[in-house]
């Protein structure tokens, strides 16, 4: 029977399998007409080489329904990744841009931004995005942004228009849609989302109470999606964070700026795979468990924020209260994988729910000792207040980068 469920205040446009992509995408190129969509793809080095990426080029290089991409290459100083980015994103044509924020440039505009007293030294994903927001909000046309990442391995087109037809859409009025999928091959995947994310809700509503914010996380099929589409104006409101917590961060600040009624998730795939971080349960500040710890710090500081009170006791009944939970979890997923003929490690999955529990009172003693955390990055109405021309000079920077590497070694 097809899933027609609707679950808490948030929207879900399920994929029935009831009609074409080329329909879709003939009625996306419509809407962007009177509504024009711009893509930023954040993307390190090594991403960039690696074959998922070319794929998705040669798949984006007819998307004609984005007005506009950014590139956005960070974590590399090289200019041969530079012209390797140039050239990949070429078939796009002069809709497509490279922002290189590790170049002589982008550092000097980095500096620029320090010297205003802008704390964005944190390098990674958040800040990709963030620059990315910015760049795309040189143009009003713009109306919004969709977010993509570069390590899809089994990507197509359809997966964008799905993600990009709900903002643009003039019979649809969401500020932000959320992307969900199926993260299996021949075993289910996405284990802090099923080990750790969903369970630590059920158990923070269970012993600290319902809290709208919970509620609405707890609506997200799959909240650490790192594919999302915003509009212009939310996205010049949100704060981001610049660490693991991204996600969970996006979703507390879209709650915050507007109305769960204006969020939808959308149903991007039967399957989806791309790279799987490591999870070493003895490596406390590396891969999936640095992951987790910044999720759970992110969580519990935006209820403090919204007025909940922690106490060191609440983090050993929310320990207790959370592994009961995830091993009825793994239970389920046991039975679940069966049923699919999928591979399950029942064994490796209680270890990681055990390690996840460390890391809960873990966190604790992190938030009592750091009530605050890192800062998250400004928003963008907050930097144009005082540097009122930057975005525009991001647009320079990659048109003056393009002008002088650009054509060398094509």
């Amino acid at each position: 029977m097809p899933d027609f469920a609707q679950s808490g205040p948030i929207t879900t446009l399920h994929d029935l399998d009831t009609v074409c992509s080329d329909r879709l995408r003939e009625t996306l190129r419509r809407a962007v007409r009177n509504y024009p969509i711009g893509l930023v793809l954040p993307l390190t080095a090594s991403d960039m080489h690696a074959a998922p990426f070319t794929n998705i080029m040669e798949q984006l290089a007819g998307a004609d329904y984005v007005d506009t991409t950014v590139l956005v290459l960070n974590r590399t100083e090289s200019v041969d990744d530079y012209r390797k980015a140039v050239q990949l994103l070429a078939p796009m044509g002069e809709r497509a841009r490279v922002l290189w924020t590790d170049g002589p440039r982008g550092q000097a505009a980095l500096e620029q931004l320090k010297q205003a007293g802008f704390d964005i030294n944190q390098p990674g994903k958040g800040r990709a995005v963030w620059f990315a927001f910015g760049y795309l909000l040189a143009d009003p046309r713009v109306k919004a942004f969709v977010l993509q990442d570069g390590d899809i391995v089994d990507y197509d087109d359809s997966m964008l228009v799905r993600l990009c037809l709900p903002m643009a859409h003039p019979g649809m009025d969401f500020d932000f849609c959320k992307a969900y999928y199926a993260r299996c091959t021949n075993k289910m995947h996405g284990r802090v989302v099923r080990l750790l994310v969903v369970p630590m809700l059920r158990a923070l509503i269970s012993v600290m109470g319902s809290d709208p914010y919970l509620v609405f996380l707890r609506s997200f099929r799959y909240p650490l999606a790192g594919e999302f589409a915003v509009t212009s104006t939310l996205a010049r409101s949100n704060r981001i964070p610049c660490d693991w917590g991204l996600e969970v961060g996006t979703l507390a600040e879209v709650f915050r700026n507007t109305s769960p009624k204006r969020v939808a998730q959308v149903d991007l795939a039967r399957h989806y795979e791309h790279k799987h971080q490591v999870l070493d349960v003895e490596q406390a500040n590396a891969g999936l468990m640095k992951m987790a710890s910044d999720i759970l710090a992110n969580i519990v500081r935006t209820l403090t924020s919204r007025g909940m009170v922690f106490n060191r006791g609440h983090f050993n009944t929310l320990r207790a209260a959370y592994l009961r939970l995830a091993q009825d979890a793994i239970r389920q997923y046991d039975a679940d994988s069966l049923m699919n003929g999928l591979e399950y490690d029942r064994h490796a999955e209680e270890l990681a729910i055990e390690a996840f529990a460390e890391l809960i009172t873990g966190t604790g003693d992190a938030v009592h000792d750091d009530p605050f955390g890192r800062p998250a990055l400004p928003t963008w109405t907050r930097v144009v207040t005082a540097l009122p021309d930057f975005p525009l000079t991001l647009r320079e920077i990659a048109a003056a980068d393009l002008a002088e590497y650009g054509d060398q070694g094509n």
